[in-house]
């Protein structure tokens, strides 16, 4: 059986497609080739028109096939970029675009689009699927899963470490005696929001525009009074809580502040709500992976909030923009195997799980 696994990842940010492709075994993921394919803007505010409005099935039927036929065409691409052969491959992990997530309500559920039949259908290899199922039909939160790869991928390292992912939202891993994880709240969603609305940009390159404004202490101890922040986990969240109203309606009352202001402001917010769920944690390091990890600011901010050592990945040499994506390399590789995935202390499931269904 080939060791070669791929995984494909669109987070929360929907700012590109992830591939990873990784040569794995028991004790080891390897990074062999990674490539960010661009997200289609015409796609990418359907998908926030879903999570903001009411929509039809039909339309969400169409998003799944859209989604799974863009999945399909960025791993073809990358399979005749770097001239993989398909028959080499043992398994493609396809986490799928999320469109809602509410593992607390009445009826807990979690929603990945892009039909993996299409992947199936237009590379011949095996994919794995739907993988925060299970999970939460075992009374988890389903989210976050990078915990247990974080776990298999540094747990030689010494000390006591932390992960932080920082994509749309941030999570935080705690490598620790109990593996423990979970959403601190929101990464990138608000500032790639803020600074879409407010000028041409769909990002602060290295947190330059957030950098030239002042924190309005107001606006950022409002925010952090939302209840989300100081819940227990285990905890996830998403777009679905964190979107744009989230952010207008805490704004009402703040008119007169600058565009800089506010980004300024919202950029601590991210810092402060990663920083004080770290209190008390007795870190050694902090190891940042993700887009927000390139924010040069937003990693200075972290420096400051945090008496641990703080690095990205790339540090360990570990590719901080393909991690995630590796991730989902390495769930293919478990669920091929049927291997559970140690995850009920993050997730607070009643037990482990194994997550994903194989499609083809």
């Amino acid at each position: 059986m080939s060791s070669l696994y791929i995984g494909v990842m669109s987070g929360t940010s929907l700012d590109g497609i992830d591939i990873a492709l990784c040569e794995i075994t028991a004790t080891a993921c390897k990074l062999i080739h990674s490539h960010e394919y661009p997200f289609p803007k015409e796609l990418k505010e359907h998908i926030l028109n879903a999570i903001t409005e009411k929509n039809s099935l039909s339309f969400v039927g169409q998003l799944d096939t859209l989604l799974g036929q863009l999945f399909a065409d960025s791993v073809v691409a990358f399979l005749t970029h770097y001239k993989i052969e398909a028959d080499t491959i043992n398994a493609i992990g396809l986490h799928g675009q999320t469109l809602w997530h509410e593992p607390n309500g009445e009826t807990p559920f979690s929603m990945q689009l892009g039909n993996a039949n299409i992947m199936v259908a237009q590379t011949g290899i095996q994919t794995v699927s739907d993988f925060r199922g299970m999970d939460i039909a075992n009374g988890g939160q389903g989210a976050p899963f990078a915990p247990a790869f974080h776990q298999f991928l540094f747990h030689t390292i010494s000390g006591s470490n932390g992960v932080l992912n920082i994509g749309g939202m941030a999570n935080i891993t705690l490598l620790q005696e109990e593996l423990l994880g979970w959403d601190t709240g929101c990464g990138n969603v608000l500032l790639d929001y803020w600074i879409n609305a407010t000028s041409t940009r769909s990002f602060d390159r290295g947190g330059a525009f957030a950098q030239s404004g002042r924190v309005h202490q107001p606006l950022l101890n409002a925010m952090l009074e939302d209840s989300y922040f100081t819940k227990l986990p285990p905890k996830s969240t998403g777009r679905e809580y964190f979107h744009a109203q989230w952010l207008e309606s805490h704004l009402q009352n703040s008119q007169e502040l600058s565009a800089q202001d506010i980004q300024r402001t919202l950029l601590e917010l991210t810092a402060r709500t990663i920083s004080d769920a770290l209190i008390g944690r007795n870190l050694t390091r902090l190891i940042v992976c993700g887009g927000g990890s390139k924010n040069g600011f937003l990693m200075q901010r972290l420096e400051a909030l945090n008496s641990c050592e703080v690095i990205s990945s790339d540090t360990l040499g570990v590719n901080s923009d393909a991690l995630e994506a590796m991730a989902f390399s390495w769930l293919a590789y478990k669920r091929v195997k049927r291997e559970e995935v140690s995850l009920k202390s993050v997730t607070g499931a009643e037990k482990n799980s194994l997550l994903g269904a194989i499609y083809g």
